[in-house]
């Protein structure tokens, strides 16, 4: 079974290398963007006739939030052109397609045109509400709007595709919100960290294990299972409450501040509520998720193995 990784350098896909070794079945072959540029077509092709996969998991995006409210042509070059041109190709060489997308696809505010999240008490409507696959999406950025798209064409190319939203991805590769905070707890002694917008932490190590499970538990009878599927650890908290944990784990003194997100603004608007219903994926495949704190704390020894912190 031949898998292609697109995207090999980012964070998602440094941590699908990191898991590949213990499946023997799979032949992986990992792009990055020089060796496979998913905005050329072209070169698609390319790699896909040499190749030959049986699955593709593209992990390519543009990814930098806010400055893609500046550089919108080149979000949508990566995000829904790339995503159309993989789609485009898959269905060429029968390749069944796996697309991770995002949780910025929901603004969190309105759900189905209900208020979904109270502006004055910032809490859920509903305790313990998650956003479930079938939820009407209503992104608020270019973000957003782009993996949407991006969504929405390999939904009118190619059939036989998974895709896989998530959300506030971490992990020991790349840059990330663990490594933002550790580096900024050496540097200050205090820190303000935005505690209204309530989410799930996600270990990209766990996404790529569900990725993979979901390709080693595929067959053909399972034409019908093709579709959106959500992924994060379990579990909820906020942007502060995960700083916290982060400094709790590692021992690290510092006065640690809960702001508003109003106190702390940005180009992009970030979802306010984004915790995602995960019933769909542990159903179907089975997949058994660990507690986003659990899988933080796990994350953190693996930095401390290579010396990172």
């Amino acid at each position: 079974m031949v898998v292609l990784v697109t995207g090999a350098n980012g964070q998602l896909g440094q941590a699908i290398q990191f898991v590949a070794g213990k499946y023997s079945t799979i032949d992986f072959v990992f792009c990055n963007s020089s060796e496979l540029d998913i905005t050329n077509l072209v070169q698609c092709k390319a790699v896909f006739d040499q190749y030959k996969p049986n699955f593709c998991v593209n992990t390519a995006a543009y990814t930098a939030v806010d400055k893609a409210e500046s550089e919108p042509e080149k979000a949508f070059a990566i995000n829904t052109n790339g995503a159309e041109n993989l789609a485009l190709t898959c269905k060429e060489f029968d390749t069944i397609l796996l697309h991770i997308s995002t949780d910025f696809v929901f603004d969190a505010y309105f759900l189905n045109g209900k208020a979904f999240y109270d502006r004055e008490l910032r809490l859920p409507l509903k305790s313990g509400l998650g956003l479930r696959e079938t939820d009407v999406p209503f992104p608020t950025g270019i973000y957003g709007l782009t993996k949407l798209q991006g969504e929405q064409v390999i939904q009118g190319t190619w059939e036989k595709h998974f895709i896989i939203r998530t959300s506030w991805v971490y992990s020991q590769f790349g840059n990330n919100f663990i490594k933002t905070m550790l580096r900024l707890a050496s540097e200050k002694d205090s820190l303000s960290v935005v505690n209204d917008q309530i989410g799930t932490p996600t270990n990209a190590v766990d996404l790529s294990e569900a990725l993979i499970k979901i390709i080693l538990s595929f067959n053909v009878g399972h034409s019908k299972l093709f579709g959106i599927y959500n992924f994060s650890n379990e579990g909820k908290c906020t942007w502060y409450d995960f700083a916290k944990e982060i400094f709790r784990i590692n021992n690290i003194q510092i006065n640690l501040k809960p702001i508003e997100t109003k106190e702390y603004p940005t180009p992009a608007k970030r979802p306010k509520y984004s915790v995602l219903d995960k019933t769909k994926i542990k159903t179907i495949f089975g997949i058994k998720i660990n507690d986003w704190r659990d899988s933080l704390s796990v994350c953190l020894q693996q930095l401390k193995k290579y010396n990172e912190i």
